[in-house]
């Protein structure tokens, strides 16, 4: 962590935020890590004030634990912590399916159906090599989270879970298997949600995330007894 990083907001504290949600996310910084608030403020060209608010704002995140006399923390991740998180989110974006599937605008419907041909163009370009999990627009997930118009629900999911999921989906892309089944399952959700299936966007969203959930486990697992 040795290049100055140029930052330029009106937000300091939030684009410092930004910036290290995105390097402890891709693994930039290490799991487990120790936060050092003079390493990074020279890093980022930033007084210890705005970086201390941003370290708060990861810690909301869940990124990052502070304990006393030891300092802050990136979090290690660990397989009951990720079912734990998992099993929460399979419930809320199964709910965010459902109400999604009454709130969706057809639009937003056709433009989702073009990211999936997009990530299936990838999957045939790349010989169905794992393409990286996007943020922002490119999620498909995020996307139905904000079209479900839950205020709470898009704070949950978005504010306090969403930056351990990446977390976790990302440190264990390379070992899932078969690209191509999560596609079939994105597709399956986005036909019941276009056809107005509340009832079974939710069942197909629960069934998609639970899936996901076991294979991440195994992944971990796998990694676990690789590193003893």
């Amino acid at each position: 962590m040795t290049n100055l990083i140029s930052i330029k907001s009106a937000t300091l504290s939030e684009d410092i935020a930004q910036q290290l949600t995105s390097a402890i996310v891709q693994g930039h910084i290490p799991q487990g890590s120790k936060i050092s608030e003079p390493e990074l403020a020279k890093q980022y060209g930033v007084s210890r004030g705005p970086l201390r608010e941003a370290i708060v704002k990861l810690e909301g995140l869940g990124l990052v634990t502070r304990t006393a006399n030891v300092g802050a923390r990136v979090i290690q991740l660990n397989i009951q912590d990720m079912l734990d998180t998992f099993t929460m989110r399979e419930a809320l974006e199964g709910m965010a399916a459902r109400l999604a599937a009454t709130t969706m605008h057809a639009k937003e419907v056709s433009s989702l159906y073009a990211l999936l041909d997009k990530h299936q163009a990838y999957l045939d370009d790349n010989q169905d090599e794992h393409y990286v999990q996007q943020g922002g627009n490119d999620d498909f997930h995020l996307r139905i989270i904000h079209a479900s118009g839950n205020a709470k629900l898009i704070r949950l999911l978005t504010e306090e879970l969403y930056a351990v999921i990446r977390m976790y989906r990302r440190h264990t892309a390379d070992q899932r298997s078969d690209p191509r089944q999560a596609l079939r399952e994105h597709r399956a959700i986005l036909d019941a949600i276009a056809n107005h299936e509340g009832d079974l966007a939710e069942l197909l969203m629960r069934r998609h995330i639970s899936r996901a959930s076991q294979l991440l486990k195994q992944a971990m697992e796998k990694t676990t007894l690789a590193s003893h």
